[in-house]
């Protein structure tokens, strides 16, 4: 992978950024083939590039958010979904219901420099996570359950996240509203939120850190343009869990998401 992405990304490219645009591809991905579906019964080439326009966001007090404009690329098979630098293998299907191991970068946490209120603080850096996934596909939606693991050993910690989306298609406008909800364990809380003891200023008070269930509403939204190319946005919000709003690292209850996008199929 980091051969790969040695090639098509700049070096000004954050890994925060690519693993937040990976995340946002992967079901988008999906959708050029119809959700859930296998690429392997299909006549579409498993292969895509494309780029996306996202802002970072992240709910730090005084962070120095900025937008990148990123390229990407994806491959799915029977055997595989590969979306930046997140994999899924996928090791069996019983009727609707589908399961696999699944490996991703995730661009978490802040450099001190990153805003004045952080100065002082130990970075806290972005981990490896190794998991398992199952997904059920019925007529009413599509609902997914995922649990994964730093295996980076940064924070130590463990998500269990669940989802539930839905796609309808108006023509060539593909429309899906989604509802996430994750639990972050009181490892994960305290590494990217907590304030150590010796991290306690005047105005920083130390703080120890609980589990926290963040919950997501979004909507995107794909327009096929010709066979070959496809146009996309994702929006949504993130209301965090209590543990991290009231760190006092924190500024915001909410985290909007916007990412624009286009993608062209082999």
């Amino acid at each position: 992978m980091s051969t790969i992405y040695s090639r098509f990304f700049p070096r000004t490219v954050s890994a925060c950024g690519l693993v937040a645009a990976a995340a946002a591809l992967l079901p988008s991905v999906a959708l050029s083939h119809g959700n859930e579906s296998d690429p392997s019964t299909t006549n579409a080439s498993p292969w895509a590039l494309g780029l996306v326009v996202m802002p970072e966001k992240k709910p730090y007090r005084d962070y120095d958010n900025k937008t990148e404009v990123l390229p990407f690329f994806t491959y799915e098979n029977r055997w595989v979904r590969v979306a930046g630098p997140g994999l899924e293998l996928k090791l069996g299907q019983d009727g609707p219901v589908r399961w696999g191991l699944t490996a991703s970068y995730a661009g978490d946490g802040y450099k001190s420099e990153d805003s004045p209120y952080l100065s002082g603080m130990a970075d806290r850096k972005s981990s490896f996570w190794l998991g398992a996934r199952m997904g059920l596909r019925t007529d009413l939606a599509t609902f997914s359950a995922e649990w994964s693991a730093d295996a980076s050993s940064k924070s130590q910690g463990q998500k269990i996240k669940l989802g539930v989306e839905r796609r309808f298609s108006v023509g060539s406008l593909g429309i899906t509203p989604r509802l996430t909800a994750t639990w972050l364990d009181s490892k994960y809380v305290q590494y990217y939120y907590g304030v150590e003891s010796n991290e306690a200023r005047a105005g920083r008070t130390a703080y120890n850190a609980g589990s926290a269930v963040n919950t997501e509403l979004g909507l995107r939204m794909d327009y096929q343009l010709a066979r070959q190319h496809m146009v996309f946005a994702d929006l949504g919000v993130t209301s965090l869990g209590n543990s991290i709003k009231n760190s006092p690292l924190v500024s915001r209850n909410n985290v909007p998401e916007v990412r624009l996008g286009y993608m062209y199929r082999f």
